[in-house]
C-alpha cells in the first residue's frame, strides 16, 4: 500500500513539474504561398516532441508591412513574439533587439549554413538570426508553349525573353485566350520590386544601387537601359496591372495557365506543380536572363532568418525552436514538401530533394552566388534606401517618369538620405 501510494506521489510530482517547465512559445510566420502552413506543421513536430505548445502568429504577405509591425512590437519591448521570421536585409535593421544565438548552437551547426548568411546575421560578435530557407529569383516559363510555337530554348537575355513571350502571347491570344500574358514579375511598389529592379540592374552591368564602399552608384546609363527595357514590357508582353502585382498576384496568373514566363522565388515550384495545378508538369526553370549579350544573370539574394526577441520571457526554450526549425531535418522536409530552398550547404546533395526540386542541383551556382541588396553598406537606413528606389521604379514602369529623371534624382535623393555617412 506505502508502495503504491509513493509511485502515485512521485507522479504527480513529474506532471507538476513537467506542466512547470513547459512554456507556449509564439512565433510569427509569413503567409506567402504555404509558408504559413509549413511553419505551423514544423512547429507543431517541436511541441510534440518537447511537450511545450506553439502560438503561430500570421505576418502580413508583403514584406514592407510585416517590417512595420515588427518595429512597433520591439520598439515597444512586447514579449508577446518570442521567434520572429526576419527577412535576410533586417539584421543589420533589428539586430540590437534579438539575443545572440551562438551559445545554443555548436559551431559545427552553425557552420553547415551557407557563410556568407551567418556572416549577414552576425551583427558585431552576435548571431541575431540562424538561417532558415534561402531564396533566389528565377525565370518560370512553359515548357510546353515554348515548344508549341517553336521556341527551342529558354531565353538568355531579356530581349530574347520579349521576343519569345510576345510570340507565345499572339499566339496564344489568336487561339482564344484573350487575357493571356507574355511575362509577369513583381511590378507593385514595395520591396519586391526592389529585388526584381535590382536584377534588371545588375543584369545590364548598373551595378548594385549603393556600392560595398558606400558610395551611391544608381544614376549611370547602364541602370537607365535596364529601366527603359523593364517599361517597355508594361502594356506590350506584360498587363498594365502588372505594377500591382506582389509574388502571388504573379503566380496565381502563371499558375491559371494564362502567362507564359513568370519571374518570382523557388516557392512556386512546388505549387505550380501540385493537383489542380493548370500547369503542373510544364513549368521549366532556369536562371533569369542577361542584360544584353555582353551582361550577366543576376538574381537577388532573399531568404529568411530565425531570431529571438531579448523581450521573450522564455529565450532558452525560444531558442531550442529555432534550432528546431532550421536544421536539417526540418529543412529537408521543407525542401521536398515545398520547395524552399535550404540553407544547409550538404541538402543540396541530397537525393530525395533533388527528385522533388532537380532545379536546386542545376541551379546551386544561381542560389549561392546571388546578389545582396545593398543593406551592409547602408546600414540601419536601408529601409529608406529601398523605399526610395523602389518608388522610382514604379514610377518609370508607370509612365510617370524617365528613366533619366528618376535615377538623376534618385541619386539625389540617398545623397541626402546618407548625409555624412551611413549609419
Amino acid at each position: 500500500m506505502k508502495k503504491t501510494v509513493l509511485s502515485l506521489s512521485v507522479l504527480a510530482l513529474t506532471a507538476l513539474l513537467g506542466s512547470a517547465y513547459a512554456a507556449e512559445i509564439s512565433i510569427a510566420c509569413g503567409a506567402v504561398g504555404d509558408e504559413l502552413k509549413f511553419c505551423q506543421t514544423g512547429a507543431a513536430a517541436w511541441a510534440k516532441k518537447t511537450g511545450n505548445t506553439v502560438k503561430v502568429v500570421q505576418s502580413p504577405n508583403l514584406t514592407n508591412d510585416r517590417l512595420g509591425l515588427y518595429q512597433q512590437s520591439l520598439a515597444a519591448k512586447s514579449s508577446d513574439i518570442d521567434v520572429y521570421q526576419l527577412d535576410v536585409v533586417w539584421p543589420g535593421l533589428l539586430g540590437q533587439h534579438f539575443i545572440d544565438l551562438k551559445p545554443f548552437f555548436t559551431k559545427e551547426e552553425i557552420a553547415a549554413h551557407f557563410p556568407r548568411i551567418i556572416s549577414n546575421n552576425t551583427i558585431g560578435n552576435k548571431l541575431v538570426a540562424i538561417p532558415w530557407f534561402t531564396d533566389a529569383g528565377l525565370l518560370y516559363y512553359r515548357t510546353d508553349l515554348l515548344k508549341k510555337y517553336g521556341i527551342t530554348a529558354a531565353p538568355k537575355t531579356w530581349e530574347e525573353l520579349q521576343a519569345a513571350a510576345l510570340k507565345v502571347q499572339d499566339g496564344e491570344r489568336k487561339a482564344g485566350n484573350a487575357g493571356f500574358q507574355g511575362f509577369v514579375f513583381q511590378g507593385k511598389n514595395y520591396e519586391g520590386l526592389t529585388c526584381d529592379a535590382l536584377e534588371w540592374v545588375f543584369s545590364y552591368g548598373g551595378g548594385t544601387i549603393v556600392d560595398p564602399s558606400g558610395k551611391v552608384t544608381i544614376n549611370n546609363p547602364k541602370a537607365v537601359a535596364a529601366l527603359k527595357a523593364a517599361a517597355s514590357w508594361v502594356k506590350n508582353i506584360s498587363p498594365e496591372g502588372v505594377t500591382t502585382y506582389g509574388e502571388e498576384d504573379a503566380r496565381g496568373i502563371f499558375q491559371a495557365g494564362n502567362a507564359a514566363f513568370m519571374r518570382n522565388w523557388p516557392y512556386a515550384w512546388s505549387l505550380g506543380q501540385k493537383d489542380g495545378s493548370k500547369v503542373q508538369g510544364m513549368i521549366g526553370v532556369v536562371p533569369l536572363p542577361k542584360g544584353g549579350a555582353d551582361g550577366q544573370n543576376a538574381a537577388t539574394l532573399g531568404g529568411w532568418q530565425l531570431g529571438v526577441s531579448k523581450y521573450s520571457k522564455n529565450q532558452k526554450i525560444a531558442a531550442d525552436l529555432v534550432k528546431y526549425l532550421a536544421g536539417p531535418e526540418e529543412q529537408k522536409r521543407r525542401a521536398i514538401e515545398g520547395s524552399y530552398n535550404p540553407t544547409i550547404a550538404s541538402l543540396y546533395k541530397d537525393a530525395d530533394i533533388l527528385k522533388a526540386a532537380p532545379f536546386f542541383g542545376s541551379l546551386y551556382d544561381v542560389f549561392t552566388n546571388a546578389v545582396a541588396r545593398p543593406s551592409s553598406p547602408t546600414k540601419g537606413k536601408y529601409n529608406q534606401v529601398s523605399n526610395a528606389f523602389a518608388s522610382s521604379v514604379h514610377d518609370v514602369l508607370t509612365g510617370k517618369n524617365t528613366a533619366e529623371t528618376a535615377l538623376s534624382s534618385l541619386a539625389t535623393q540617398l545623397e541626402r538620405i546618407k548625409g555624412r555617412r551611413w549609419q
